[in-house]
């Protein structure tokens, strides 16, 4: 058995601890076909700096978009162990890619507005694309049937391909508020795509094809009815729109960085009896640091992995009885996605180091899942603050605002 042969059943071996249904959904005609598209054209994301429409209509055509659809409406309500498995299979191939197609996960905010409201949403079919950067809040001014808003938004990945887009926005319910001392409330709202400008403003070492581009509005108005309390539940009767939303959001990013560490240690496998630059030196397989390099990121990723899905399959296990989760387990939700995304990144910085100075390359395929990964760790949702926030709630003590 040659190596591509030995890997191909290794990979089996190590996505066998998943679900039935994850990995039907990963074997599908249209997602492998999605998969050899991005494979064939990652270098042309990077270049346009956002993932082209028509690879936006292979990830529908692959049920990527309609995952938190409200099955209302046509969608899979898919729960999120299944979804993650898709977003982490992506990941392997591309990291861009991979953190557009885990927006599939974001309808469960459009799920938040009124039913009437989704109805329009859908009106076209379930497989619609959301992207909103809601940061910074920009305050709003409170009229009759809703709210008039001007300002700009950063970090709107994918919002070159997105058909709606959210931008937050705080504001009183009335000028007496501010006397009465109640607490702004605060907003998404929500618009076709083509109401809201797009300003180019990525430039980026990694994830360049994310398209994570600033978004901009001048005194638009915003009906009632499309607009939802920032971080709301789903309004529908489904374990889908129960599940802790800041929580999956930081399990989507995570498993973009399962899916590069996977495809680093795939590189070294590939890299360990090519050509030595040195005349006799030993091939990297024979070298005793770089087996053992391999083989501890092989472990510490398949650890971060199963506690991953572990909490991911528990918490949709106790949602199926319950309308919310334990603190307890929401912070776990959110310790196994921050441990993911750092255990992935670690392993992806040894494989880096482990095959020598053509890595160096900035062409190189392992420079690229290098500079992608990083920035995964620097998200918000996973950054070195949910740690101190967790090990806080493991401690007893109070959960921080806004935590988990």
């Amino acid at each position: 058995m040659n190596g591509f042969a030995v890997r191909q059943a290794q990979q089996a071996e190590f996505e066998s601890s998943g679900s039935i249904e994850g990995a039907k959904l990963t074997e599908q005609p249209a997602f492998v076909t999605l998969l050899q598209a991005i494979e064939d054209r990652r270098g042309e994301f990077d270049r346009l700096r956002h993932v082209p429409r028509d690879v936006i209509d292979m990830m529908k055509a692959a049920r990527i978009f309609r995952a938190a659809t409200p099955t209302q409406f046509g969608g899979d309500a898919l729960a999120p162990h299944h979804f993650l498995k898709m977003v982490e299979k992506i990941g392997e191939v591309d990291g861009s890619a991979a953190w557009v197609a885990a927006f599939g996960s974001a309808n469960t905010y459009i799920a938040a507005l009124p039913s009437e409201t989704q109805a329009i949403i859908y009106a076209k079919g379930p497989d619609q694309v959301y992207a909103g950067g809601l940061y910074p809040l920009q305050p709003a001014e409170r009229v009759e049937g809703g709210w008039k808003v001007s300002g700009r938004w950063k970090f709107a990945s994918g919002c070159k391909g997105a058909d709606w887009i959210g931008v937050g926005m705080t504001g009183k319910l009335s000028p007496n508020d501010t006397d009465s001392g109640q607490a702004p409330t605060v907003k998404m709202a929500v618009c076709p795509a083509d109401e809201v400008e797009i300003i180019e403003t990525w430039d980026v070492v990694g994830m360049q094809g994310t398209g994570s581009h600033d978004t901009q509005v001048k005194d638009k108005f915003f009906a009632d009815a499309w607009t939802c309390d920032r971080g709301s539940p789903g309004i529908f009767d489904a374990p889908l729109y129960r599940y802790p939303p800041l929580a999956y959001q930081a399990q989507v990013h995570a498993a973009v960085n399962l899916g590069l560490a996977r495809a680093a240690l795939n590189v070294a496998v590939d890299m360990s009896g090519g050509a030595k630059i040195m005349p006799g030196a030993p091939i990297l397989a024979s070298r005793g640091y770089f087996r053992s390099g391999l083989a501890e990121g092989e472990a510490r990723l398949r650890s971060a992995r199963s506690f991953y899905y572990e909490m991911a399959e528990q918490a949709w296990d106790e949602l199926q009885n319950n309308a919310s989760l334990s603190l307890e387990l929401n912070n776990l939700l959110r310790l196994s996605a921050s441990h993911a995304a750092k255990a992935s990144a670690q392993t992806v910085q040894d494989c880096y180091r482990i095959v020598g100075m053509a890595a160096i390359q900035r062409t190189h395929r392992m420079q690229h899942i290098l500079r992608d990964a990083l920035v995964v760790t620097q998200h918000a949702a996973l950054n070195d603050a949910t740690f101190e926030n967790a090990g806080a709630v493991l401690a007893g003590m109070p959960a921080i605002a806004g935590y988990p």
